[in-house]
């Protein structure tokens, strides 16, 4: 098999790529590695984003 081969079969199959560098796999503030939000560069789990959320600005609607 040629290597363009490996390629398209691993693509077909819905193999991952490898991990980004860099990337924050847990909660700043306490470890937790579930429930992450990084939307707008958070990197919190939501039980901690919702006790902070309101002192960093955010605002509750509805």
């Amino acid at each position: 098999m040629s290597e363009t081969e490996t390629e398209s079969d691993s693509e077909a199959t819905g193999e991952h790529a490898a991990k980004r560098t860099g990337q924050i796999e847990e909660c700043q503030r306490c470890g937790r590695k579930q429930g992450l939000v990084g939307k707008y560069d958070v990197f919190l789990c939501r039980q901690c984003f919702r006790e902070v959320a309101r002192s960093m600005g955010f605002k509750k609607y509805r």
